[in-house]
């Protein structure tokens, strides 16, 4: 029961840190950009939505709120590197440590319980009542999760395949692609870099704001090693879905990695793994996602080098 209970836990977080996952994705695959922002941004959203509801404001409204607080820490990133001319990894850096301090300024101490406070998730739970045949095999808490979630992702991936299909998100996306040919077309790839990180960690804010609701308070360090569970999220689903297919199906694998994460991680938690080797494990599972793709697509290049070798063999037998 306790592993049951644990999977629904880790299905409702895996679907709350895909947004997260889906605004890594933004930078990460689609801009070729490398933004270590992330563990900031995540935890700002956090911060700003607990401060809010703990201040009277709705926790709709918070949300809306952290994601727009989040657009803004995307655009220091982006103007540090296109305007200052820093490079991308150090421009993400220097957000990221910038936040910490934000975050803490903020909150005004490392830790803020929201156990006292309305948030959309306690809301929702107090307001739906199961069947006692239902909640001995799962609880309130998880369906509310699990039901908000799948709420907030399907409206993120089916904005994120609305705009990305426009006009600026082609050039976005073509931005990612060949810089050059964007501007030899008279499009700012500066903008469009500045646009594209404003999106991305808007929608981690986002999804930190969600998992403060939801776990009931908000910390500082609640973003550390964020951005290596995006990446565990994106290449297991690539690995699983594949790179190919349409941009929705991609959306959606991501957020499917991001579940897939989550259970892993809670079902070697059961067989007993310590929590302190939990970052080390993760790293390791990267690895090797990572790594299974390079093997899969070595091996197929040597299985057609092999066949083509036998063909012109046999056609040279026959001559």
């Amino acid at each position: 029961m306790s592993v049951l209970l644990s999977l629904e836990g880790a299905l409702g977080q895996g679907i709350l840190w895909g947004i997260m996952a889906l605004g890594v994705y933004i930078t990460f695959r689609l801009l070729n950009f490398s933004d270590l922002s992330v563990d900031g941004s995540f935890a700002t959203g956090g911060a700003v939505s607990a401060v809010l509801i703990l201040n009277g404001i709705d926790p709709v409204l918070s949300v809306v709120i952290a994601l727009l607080v989040g657009l803004v820490c995307g655009a220091v990133t982006g103007i540090l590197n296109t305007v200052c001319k820093i490079p991308a990894i150090l421009a993400g850096i220097l957000t990221q440590i910038g936040l910490y301090s934000v975050n803490l300024m903020i909150m005004g101490q490392s830790n803020l319980p929201m156990l006292k406070a309305d948030t959309m998730f306690s809301c929702l739970a107090g307001a739906i009542s199961l069947p006692e045949s239902v909640t001995s095999w799962i609880s309130v808490n998880n369906v509310v999760t699990i039901g908000l979630g799948l709420l907030f992702s399907a409206l993120v991936i089916v904005l994120c395949y609305w705009f990305f299909g426009t006009e600026l998100g082609s050039a976005i996306r073509a931005t990612g692609n060949n810089m050059n040919m964007v501007r030899a077309n008279g499009v700012s790839t500066n903008m469009m870099t500045i646009i594209a990180l404003m999106i991305s960690n808007g929608m981690i804010a986002l999804s930190g704001a969600l998992v403060a609701q939801q776990q009931g308070y908000a910390d500082v360090q609640m973003g550390v090693g964020a951005i290596v569970m995006a990446l565990a999220s994106i290449v297991i689903g690539e690995v699983i879905f594949g790179r190919g297919g349409g941009f929705y199906r991609r959306l959606i694998s991501i957020v499917v990695g991001s579940i897939i994460y989550r259970m892993i991680i809670a079902v070697v938690l059961q067989l007993g793994l310590d929590s302190n080797n939990l970052k080390l494990f993760t790293a390791l599972l990267v690895a090797v996602a990572l790594t299974v793709p390079v093997i899969l697509d070595k091996h197929k290049q040597t299985a057609m080098y092999k066949r083509l070798t036998d063909v012109v063999d046999s056609v040279e037998d026959k001559f």
